[in-house]
């Protein structure tokens, strides 16, 4: 079977799946094929002879075709290649255009053909793609985002805290809930006169030191760090993340968190930082916990009395003590070790609460720790001091006067006629200020418990003993 040239090239351009349109410069359609008629939507018959003008220039939708023939036409561009939109039956597609010249018999140019193909489903699949590739984008931004929170934001709260934010839809916004925990406060004893008398980059590298191990401790036992107040600790038990023994998690993290002192102050030795001592209040109660502020400055926070209360039970405190409160002591799920007790009327109680100076706590946490009394070495002369009472943190101006009759390491026996409560802060200059805590009294003898000692505190006692006639105290060590 024969074949000629002319045949096998007709059946090919007729069978082609992509459209061929051939039009003369006068702009009569010389050729369509089938898939172009297919792709177009137009009759063969309706377009072979007709004009180019009278078939596509009065359809508005498919400028960009018209045009492009113009342009082949008439601008005289050997070569067009472009995408453009083509509506047909209601449906938009995307048409890939090439154009080129077709010669006569005689080598001259004669008109343009046309070869273009239906892109629409290529190009959609391309979008998709491309709205996935930005999906996947969108989700690393997103991912490298929340990661970015959690390591900023987790160097200043929980993981808890970090996860409910960052894992809130549409971010975190402001709003709490009422929910029981147990609250607690820490804080060191007689900071404010160590950071002035310290360089201020030892200052920071112990106190980053001190907050690095209680956070280790806290967050190890379920606890959430509100915020660190200078050196300060606030932090919750119970929320986010609800438990109900929460009371007992508190007990035997602040138990913990004293047992690591000794640590602390080792380290603290080595750099011949300062000896610290730490109080610790606890209290339970239901308190509102959620994201407070403003929409430009918010914080995940606790509010409530229980918060208030707390405040004031640590206030009580003097170095190395944890004071709970009742409702704290009533919730406790495991045997506790109390060395003694205190009625205490904190600013905002209606009335008298009793305090509880825990140190230990049983099964299951079997933690203790142990309450050394200090040495008080009595003196055969009073050493006379005048002395200021504190409000609050400030000092007051009016002077008071008695004696020391018994000194030690970090507590004294302060007689005076002035009359002193329980829990009375006061300030005496021995070695330079020394602030001391009233926490016990009989007639006009005070037990003066130290909650902070200045570094000429030994070289005052030692000289004040030998002028009073008296034996030397033990080896005070320089704070």
């Amino acid at each position: 079977m024969n074949f000629s040239s002319e045949k096998i090239q007709d059946g090919v351009i007729h069978n082609l799946a992509e459209g061929i349109l051939v039009i003369d410069f006068d702009g009569t359609i010389i050729y369509v094929n089938p898939a172009g008629c297919s792709i177009l939507g137009v009759d063969q018959e309706t377009l072979t002879g007709c004009k180019f003008a009278a078939a596509f220039l009065d359809d508005p939708e498919n400028d960009a075709f018209a045009q492009t023939v113009v342009d082949a036409i008439y601008a005289r561009e050997n070569h067009i290649d472009r995408i453009i939109p083509y509506k047909t039956g209601g449906k938009m597609k995307k048409l890939h255009i090439v154009t080129s010249f077709f010669r006569d018999n005689e080598g001259q140019p004669g008109g343009i053909t046309m070869v273009f193909g239906d892109l629409s489903e290529l190009m959609e699949l391309q979008d998709s793609l491309e709205a996935m590739e930005q999906i996947n984008e969108l989700n690393r931004q997103l991912n490298a985002r929340n990661a970015l929170l959690s390591k900023t934001f987790g160097q200043f709260l929980s993981d808890e805290i970090v996860k409910e934010l960052v894992g809130r839809p549409g971010g975190p916004s402001l709003g709490g809930v009422k929910k029981s925990v147990t609250v607690m406060m820490s804080d060191l004893r007689g900071f404010t006169a160590l950071s002035e008398r310290m360089d201020a980059g030892d200052l920071i590298s112990m106190l980053n030191h001190y907050l690095g191990k209680m956070t280790e401790i806290i967050q190890a036992r379920s606890g959430t760090i509100i915020e660190f107040i200078g050196d300060g600790i606030l932090a919750i038990f119970g929320a986010p993340i609800a438990s109900r023994d929460h009371a007992s998690l508190a007990v035997a993290a602040a138990l913990e968190m004293e047992k690591a002192m000794d640590e602390i102050n080792r380290w603290n030795a080595q750099y011949k930082y300062p000896h610290l001592e730490m109080g610790i209040g606890i209290d339970s109660g239901e308190v509102i916990v959620g994201t407070i502020g403003s929409e430009k400055r918010m914080k995940y926070g606790v509010v409530g009395k229980h918060v208030n209360l707390c405040g004031r039970i640590e206030s009580y405190c003097v170095g190395g003590q944890i004071l709970i409160s009742p409702d704290v002591r009533a919730q406790l799920c495991a045997p506790v070790e109390i060395e003694r007790e205190m009625t205490v009327s904190p600013k905002g109680a209606e009335q008298g609460i009793v305090l509880s100076h825990v140190t230990g706590l049983g099964e299951p946490y079997n933690i203790h720790i142990d309450v050394q009394s200090d040495a008080l070495v009595r003196v055969e002369h009073p050493i006379a001091v005048a002395f200021n009472r504190l409000n609050e943190k400030h000092t007051m101006e009016k002077y008071y006067f008695g004696g020391l009759i018994a000194v030690g390491r970090d507590s004294a026996l302060l007689e005076t006629e002035s009359a002193l409560e329980l829990f009375d802060n006061i300030k005496l200059e021995a070695g330079g200020a020394l602030f001391g805590k009233v926490t016990e009294k009989n007639d006009n003898v005070y037990f003066l418990q130290y909650t902070s000692i200045p570094s000429g505190y030994e070289k005052w006692t030692r000289e004040a003993l030998a002028r009073s006639g008296s034996g030397q105290i033990p080896d005070v060590e320089s704070l």
